[in-house]
Parts: structure tokens; sequence; C-alpha cells
């Protein structure tokens, strides 16, 4: 039976690694053996410091050779990076959105072990698709700002200036406490059941099939001290020059740990063009919801007249907000207050059901089928994911090759968005009706959400499936997908 490392989880030195423990080789011997090439990209995990709301905090930082965050690729580039750890302490980076062999993906304990202070690892893999993709530690260093961008463009021929956007929450307390907290019941944000009817994807038949005895749910258990785009608040936002009456393509990454967001786009209307970084067919809007680890690319036609437009992310269920601001050169900038006149929406399917895949899966034959339920509690803070009939195994075992379909029930009262490593998925139906939707690697489940996504198996390797709420999934909501023939 696979479990998290508890060896790992209780470690002090503030990296909590979450997999299954399994047999490696010395890391510094793999290291040494890697034949170091001359056209390799340089990737520095180090320390930076931020002025958030008029404090220092020390932070973590991904940057390229040049020092800037993250990493562009051209489509048919090699994914041929050069990861050097230089901080203090062991870690490791999971590339959110693509599907490197097994062996690259980046999870402490399951696919690599952790990468020590001062060692370098050089991956080298073919990169499959371009898309919005990131980058981030599958540890509590997340919570710390661990994580960047991982973009890999497409040369579509459109003449667009490119717009990224990483989204995140930030706290001064270290992420083993705000943990601590959680697991002492020192919660937030628990809401009447019958009060959020309007923002809940749930018909008023499946409300009343709800347990009398779990009527409340959590949106946001962590009160965070701020929440930033681009590492700023809206007290000090990034002014991004753009052309008016030019044409934008945002690229937006909720890289929050637990916190879940409406994108606002004001007066502008956009059209949502991918997400998770893989095409749909464009639906028009103002406001687009995004959980944690999902990503939009939304298409904007800049106004012709010289205006400011502020790009705004706004917490699930709360007035707080950051941003960033498009504007030519002559607009005026005008200060946006960091909260919104009301609450934002609580997440929920209504756009998952309207989203079309451009490039669906294959029409085939399923030749494997499981279900999985999604439970926990806020008190005492544990969560899971277990496998209906697993018999004490919740692992899914695989054969490559094979076309398989999970159906996902959230029996809690918070939602998951759910990631799956590795693969690409397409959602096949939500609340028991049928569908062919995205095509993507996250799909948030709100509570009471029943929900069955299709993917082929033809990555081999043992791919973790778990929440993106960091404090669930280092709580116990992970299990594995297992290709059969791989120890």
């Amino acid at each position: 039976m696979e479990t998290l490392s508890r060896r790992r989880f209780l470690q002090s030195a503030g990296v909590l690694a979450l997999g299954a423990a399994m047999p490696f080789k010395s890391f510094a011997s793999s290291v040494l053996q890697q034949k170091a090439a001359d056209d390799y990209r340089l990737l520095t995990i180090g320390y930076r410091t931020l002025d958030i709301k008029g404090r220092s905090a020390k932070v973590y930082g991904l940057l390229d050779a040049s020092g800037k965050a993250g990493l562009t690729f051209n489509k048919g580039d090699k994914f041929k990076v050069k990861l050097q750890n230089d901080t203090k302490e062991p870690t490791l980076i999971h590339w959110h959105g693509l599907t490197p062999p097994f062996h690259s993906d980046g999870v402490p304990d399951v696919s690599q072990p952790l990468l020590p202070a001062g060692q370098s690892y050089l991956y080298d893999f073919p990169l499959a698709r371009s898309g919005t993709n990131w980058m981030h530690a599958h540890t509590l260093q997340e919570q710390n700002l661990l994580a960047a961008p991982l973009i890999i463009r497409e040369n579509s021929g459109e003449d667009e200036q490119e717009v990224v956007i990483l989204l995140h929450d930030f706290s001064f307390k270290s992420p083993e406490e705000l943990l601590a907290g959680l697991q002492k019941g020192m919660t937030h944000g628990q809401h009447d059941m019958a009060s959020m009817g309007a923002n809940m994807d749930m018909t008023p038949e499946e409300m009343a099939k709800m347990p009398m005895d779990s009527m409340t749910m959590d949106v946001n258990d962590i009160e965070y001290d701020a929440y930033l785009a681009n590492d700023r608040t809206l007290d000090d936002p990034e002014v991004v020059k753009v052309e008016a009456g030019g044409r934008v393509r945002l690229r937006i990454i909720n890289g929050a740990t637990s916190t879940g967001f409406t994108i606002n786009l004001g007066k502008m209307s956009g059209e949502l063009i991918a997400v998770d970084g893989m095409n749909v067919l464009p639906i028009k809007g103002r406001t687009f919801p995004i959980s944690m680890a999902q990503r939009l690319d939304i298409r904007l036609q800049m106004p012709k007249d010289a205006l400011a437009c502020p790009i705004l992310a706004q917490r699930e269920n709360s007035t707080e907000q950051t941003g960033i601001i498009l504007a030519p050169t002559s607009a005026k900038i005008v200060k946006i207050a960091s909260k919104g006149r009301k609450n934002a929406p609580i997440l929920d399917l209504s756009l998952e059901k309207r989203l079309v895949s451009t490039e669906p899966l294959t029409e085939k034959v399923v030749t494997i089928k499981a279900a999985f339920e999604l439970a926990g509690t806020m008190s005492p803070y544990i969560w899971s994911i277990k496998k209906v009939g697993g018999m004490g195994n919740n692992a899914l075992t695989v054969t490559e090759g094979d076309r398989v379909q999970i159906t996902l029930k959230n029996n809690s009262m918070m939602a998951h968005p759910i990631h799956l490593h590795g693969h690409h998925f397409q959602v096949a139906s939500i609340n028991g009706k049928t569908m062919k939707g995205a095509v993507r690697d996250t799909l948030l489940l709100p509570p009471n959400a029943t929900a069955s996504i299709i993917f082929d198996a033809d990555n081999a390797g043992k791919w973790p499936l778990h929440c993106h709420h960091l404090y669930h999934m280092a709580t116990g909501m992970m299990t594995f997908v297992n290709y059969k023939g791989i120890s």
C-alpha cells in the first residue's frame, strides 16, 4: 500500500515531501553520470526578498540565466534544463502541465529523490505540446513562492502581445505554522449551505440529498496576509505597457496553494481560448473562474483610447483582490483598492460545462474504469482520496495502451482541484451528464459534485493523482495511477 512518506513529512527543515518511499541510486552519483551539454537552459532555485505591504519577506525563486522568473520555450524545442539548487535546503521542482518521462516528473520520493543543497540535475526530454504551464515545488515550499511560469509558445501567426500573470497567496507565517493551525482547528470562512445555493453548481434536488449533519462548507480555510499577482499586491501593482487598440493574450496561472479566484476584466470583454494549456472553442466573457493550479488563456482587444485596464483576480467568496494593470504609455494610472465592492462568487462548474476541446481525445473503447471518493473534514483536518472497492489499496493499476475512465465523487464539504500527473485528460461527464468537454490536467470538484475523466495510458510510470490544495494533499488527499511493470 502506497502512503505519504511520514518521515519526510515530519522533517523540521521546512521541506515536507509528499509521496511514496521508493528505492533510488545515490542522487549525487546520478548527477555525476549526467553529461552536461552546452545547449542546456539554466534554472536556479534561490532566495529572493520581496516588499509585501511594507514588510520584508524572504521567499524562494526560480530564475533563468538572465535572472527572470520562469522559462519560455518555443514549440519544437527540447526541455533541456539544468536545475541548480542554490538554497540551503533540499528541494525539487515539478513541471506542471508537461508530460515528461516518469523519472523526470519532480515529485520527491516518488519519481526522484530531493535535490540536495548546492547540487544540480540535468533534465532532457521532448516537449509534446505548446501551452501555458508552470513549475513548482511538490512540498510545502510551494507556499513560500517556490513556483514560476513555464510557457511553451506556438507560432500561431497572431499579432498579439503575451502577458503572463502568476497568482499566489502569501503569509508571513511559515507553511508549517499554517498547517499546524489548521490541524488545531483554527479555521476561517465557514458558511451556511442554504445561503450559498445561488453560487453553488447544485440543483435543489442535489442539495436535498446532502447529509443533514454536514450542511456547512469551508471556502477559504486560511486567511492570508496578501494575494499576489507577479509577486506584487495592488498597493504597488505591475503596470504592463501595451499598445492602444492592440491585441493581448493573457496567460493566467493560479499558483496559489489554497485559494481560488475569479478573473475580472472590468469593462473589457475577452475570449477564453485555452484552459491548462489546451485549446478550447472560444468563450466570451468579462469574468472567469480559476481554481488552484489551473490556467486560463484569454485574448483581449485593447481599447483604441489610451486607457489603463486593470486585470483583477478576486479571492473566492471574498472582497480581497490582486492584479496587474495593462496600460498604453500615455494612460493615466489610478490606484485600485485591495478590496472589491462585494464578495466574489464561490467557484462552481458552470464554466466547465461550457468548455469544448478543439483537440478532443480520439474515440476509443474504455478498457478500465475506476471510481474514487474524496473525503475529509476541517476538524480533524484530515483529507483523503479513496478508490471505491480498493480493498486497502487506493492506487489504480493500468496497462500501457488502456483507455482509462476515472469517476470522482466529492463527499466532503470543501472543493478540491484534482490534478493527474503525466497525462492530459478529457472531462467526460459532470453530475451524470455526459459531455465531450475540455482536455486539461486539473479539474475542480465542488462539494457533492461528481465528474468522470478519460485519458490514454501512454506514459508509463507511477503518477500522482491528488488535490492541488497544498494542505489537503499534505494531510492525505493523494493517490497514484500505477502502470504494470513499473517499480
